[in-house]
């Protein structure tokens, strides 16, 4: 089975680890992520998505944290501090800078991102194909309203800096409209016989996937069924700030809304935890098919059930 996942950050990363555990050593999965997260920082080309997915499949990530190495150390990051270099709100610990240190010296040597991320994952092993979704610019700002006006802002100072305590007014994926898919993003799609939206944020995560120019229609022709998780438990998100940014593009944080937004026509199947059963007749009523089920991603086991039922629910809709 050739399995192909959008993901982004600490959500899609953990799904994708019980994805992996919930397949056979046979079965394909092929990980289309997200680089509108993308920062430039000490003149370093950070992709805080695609690392990790990295390290949450090649057993190097902070398990705490969700993000950044396990063992890290701060030594980079404080010497900067001393020479006046910030952002002081992001931090780069020391074997996470020898990632973006790597990746920043190939990319000037003229390789792709796509071939560094190949490169990186000679490394880390994570058991899937792991594709940036482009290797052109792609960086998501935040339109937001402050003391200092209206201003757009990098969604990783949005996030990190402001911890998305103001609101988003829109959502902005600067270079997307211009951008082209990876080499063997369209193929992976074309070729898939299940599609997955793992529960990633669906505005500047898997949205942002869909933005360049031919990922979204792919998805919508693929002859493969295509089933998503909800992000949204019981009207909030599980982490981070997805209800802050559906808000921004007019969606409820609601375990329906994002199914509908996502539409049938995109979308074949829906699973929603089971707190949000009785959104299972407003999904089905909107042409596509969903179940009730599990989805805190306690633990790998836990998630292997999740992926687990998603795949079940695409034979069921199999095209």
């Amino acid at each position: 089975m050739r399995i192909v996942a959008l993901a982004g950050g600490i959500g899609g990363a953990r799904f994708l680890r019980g994805l992996r555990a919930a397949v056979g050593p046979q079965d394909e999965i092929t990980v289309i992520g997200n680089t509108g997260d993308d920062i430039h920082l000490y003149g370093l080309k950070v992709c805080p998505d695609l690392d990790t997915v990295m390290y949450t499949l090649g057993g190097g990530i902070h398990e705490e944290q969700g993000w950044g190495r396990t063992d890290e150390t701060w030594s980079i990051k404080a010497e900067m501090k001393e020479y006046g270099v910030g952002p002081e709100w992001f931090g780069l610990g020391d074997r996470d800078f020898a990632t973006h240190l790597v990746r920043s010296q190939m990319l000037t040597a003229g390789y792709s991102l796509s071939q560094v991320t190949e490169a990186l994952c000679v490394r880390w092993k994570p058991g899937v194909r792991l594709l940036p979704m482009s290797d052109d610019r792609v960086e998501t700002h935040v339109r937001i309203t402050d003391e200092q006006g209206t201003r757009a802002i990098h969604f990783q100072e949005y996030w990190v800096r402001l911890h998305a305590e103001v609101d988003a007014e829109a959502i902005v994926p600067v270079g997307a409209d211009t951008a082209k898919p990876a080499p063997g993003v369209l193929e992976a799609i074309a070729e898939a016989d299940v599609i997955l939206f793992p529960p990633s944020n669906p505005v500047v995560s898997i949205g942002t996937i869909l933005a360049v120019p031919g990922i979204r229609e792919a998805v919508a022709a693929a002859p493969a069924p295509v089933v998503g998780l909800s992000p949204i438990i019981g009207g909030a998100p599980v982490r981070g700030m997805a209800d802050k940014v559906l808000a921004a593009v007019g969606v409820e944080a609601t375990a329906e809304a994002v199914a509908l937004n996502y539409g049938p026509a995109l979308v074949d199947g829906w699973l929603v935890d089971t707190v949000d059963e009785a959104s299972v007749a407003v999904v089905e009523a909107a042409g596509i098919a969903c179940r009730a089920v599990p989805l805190l991603m306690t633990d790998v086991e836990a998630t292997a059930e999740m992926a687990r039922a998603a795949l079940a629910l695409a034979e069921q809709v199999r095209k």
